[in-house]
């Protein structure tokens, strides 16, 4: 029977072991309640099923508009299903990059790739210390990984005759920028690989026209709303272009992972090889950016003193690819996260880099089967890798511990929340849903006067709910009275502030009553 032939059964092995690995790695991880998640990626869902933008004031403050799209299947998985099973296959879908590892490594390496260039390939990028922080989480930067892999499978396998690949390529890759901004990167480093391709002109106008119609597809009706609402497509950033009224004219941006400069920039890899996670909020450590960086330097130097081309057409797509996609990275983000397609794509690049190297040039027979000692040389590459890497850690809880806080007696009727620190809106969906809630603390979109945040909380302020008006913030924070202050407000003293139980074990969310303020 076919299902029995090699070419089939292998991928179909890979694919269930893949979403056996996802499932059961975020079962023994622990429920995800990263910071992202307790910020906007909960209640932005939350917000559209309810229609609480009409209501709110920016709870989670600037990323209250970002797409909730790629949100959507996380939270019902989460909701609709019980604990951890919703998680659970959240994370296999997420170990389904593997199988798009095995296929890429395929395609680059064709009748080259044994068995052991495939196993260390996808060892390589299961132990990703960003990948592995992600998997059966809300962060969208693993799922948008899926159809940026594909994408890049595409370019290379279309070897300039298949137009059509080029197309389906740009609009998977379109989609996750559609999807997530941040993907925009890897759309730069596909436009570089088409232009190596044989037919550079039509790849170039096949994927231009696929990633407009995938990112339309994903994004075009949510940008449509903020472009009618707010007057800028992609509100609230790149306001100095679009000068919308509801936030300051100038460009948001979180410099605090960026390089130095020039050199700094170069040492990156090497820094993350060290442990010093200078591009991220929390510790990790990794070997292969520094491994790949080499080896691309080592086949450098083999060209030159060779004077024989030990890269194929092919090869050269997937490096542009891979490097353009990275300088962009590093020049507009460099925050790891965001990365995770690069982490995943290193896999590949270090094995067909040290099969180009230290092999033979490359082949496209059988004849040019990879030698006992080059295939131990990739195994023990890959195990080395895998053994010196460290995860990042986003803040999981036990799954005999799950988050399913006790509101107070006291916030049982509907109130008004002004909230005075983040990230606190995943506490919106648990309280009663006629609640009104006013973020005055974010610094990338604060509340202008007489703007249309300001004139929504102005408007409840004066027609409060049942319930009163409390304050939120984090136990153990120094309240920010002089925020209230501006809508003639103070805590009430004669009143006990309460506590909910936080989604990070050992918080509090602290809730104050509110009164007016003495004139």
């Amino acid at each position: 029977m076919p299902i029995f032939q090699t070419d089939i059964l292998v991928p179909i092995a890979i694919a269930i072991s893949s979403l056996l690995a996802g499932a059961v790695y975020t079962w023994f991880v622990g429920e995800d309640v990263n910071w992202d998640w307790q910020n906007y990626h909960e209640y932005n869902v939350w917000a559209v099923l309810t229609d609480r933008y009409g209501i709110d004031a920016l709870p989670p403050g600037f990323q209250t508009y970002f797409n909730p799209t790629v949100y959507f299947p996380v939270y019902y998985l989460r909701h609709l299903l019980p604990l951890p099973y919703g998680l659970m296959i959240i994370g296999a879908v997420h170990g389904l990059n593997l199988l798009l590892i095995y296929f890429l490594i395929r395609v680059l390496l064709r009748e080259v790739a044994t068995t052991s260039a495939i196993g260390a390939s996808i060892l390589i990028a299961a132990v990703g210390p960003m990948t592995l922080s992600e998997v059966g989480t809300s962060f969208s930067d693993i799922l948008t990984a899926l159809p940026v892999i594909a994408g890049c499978i595409l370019i290379l396998s279309a070897d300039g005759s298949r137009p059509g690949r080029y197309a389906l390529a740009g609009l998977l890759i379109g989609a996750a920028v559609g999807l997530k901004l941040t993907n925009a990167v890897y759309a730069l480093g596909a436009a570089a690989a088409v232009l190596a391709a044989g037919r550079p002109l039509l790849a170039t106008l096949c994927l231009g026209l696929g990633g407009a119609t995938g990112a339309l597809a994903t994004g075009g009706a949510w940008g449509l709303m903020l472009w009618r609402e707010m007057g800028n497509p992609i509100f609230p950033l790149f306001n100095a272009v679009f000068q919308s009224p509801e936030v300051m004219p100038m460009n948001i941006m979180d410099w605090q992972f960026m390089p130095k400069g020039y050199l700094d920039a170069l040492a990156y890899p090497f820094y993350w090889l060290i442990g010093d996670n200078r591009s991220s909020e929390y510790p990790f450590r990794d070997a292969r950016f520094a491994v790949a960086a080499l080896l691309i330097l080592a086949g450098i130097g083999r060209t030159i003193v060779s004077r024989v081309t030990i890269v194929t057409q092919r090869d050269v797509q997937f490096l542009l690819f891979f490097i353009v996609s990275y300088a962009a990275w590093l020049a507009v983000f460099a925050i790891q996260r965001y990365a995770v397609v690069l982490e995943l794509l290193c896999a590949p690049l270090i094995v067909l880099m040290m099969v180009r190297c230290f092999a033979s040039p490359p082949v496209s027979s059988a004849a040019g089967a990879l030698s006992l000692r080059m295939n131990g040389a990739i195994a023990a590459t890959a195990l080395l890798i895998a053994l010196w890497s460290q995860p990042g850690d986003w803040f999981r809880r036990p799954w005999s511990n799950p988050y399913n806080p006790v509101i107070p007696r006291e916030l049982h009727q509907a109130a008004d929340y002004l909230v005075i620190d983040k990230p606190l809106a995943y506490i919106a969906p648990r309280l009663p849903s006629q609640s009104r809630f006013f973020q005055l603390a974010d610094i990338g979109v604060p509340v202008m006067p007489g703007g249309v945040f300001d004139r929504r909380i102005r408007a409840a302020l004066k027609s409060p709910l049942p319930g009163g008006i409390w304050e939120l913030h984090t136990r153990g924070k120094p309240v920010r009275e002089h925020l209230l202050e501006r809508y003639g407000l103070r805590i009430d003293p004669s009143r006990p502030c309460v506590e909910i139980e936080g989604a990070w074990l050992g918080t509090e969310i602290e809730a104050c009553p509110l009164a007016a303020r003495d004139k």
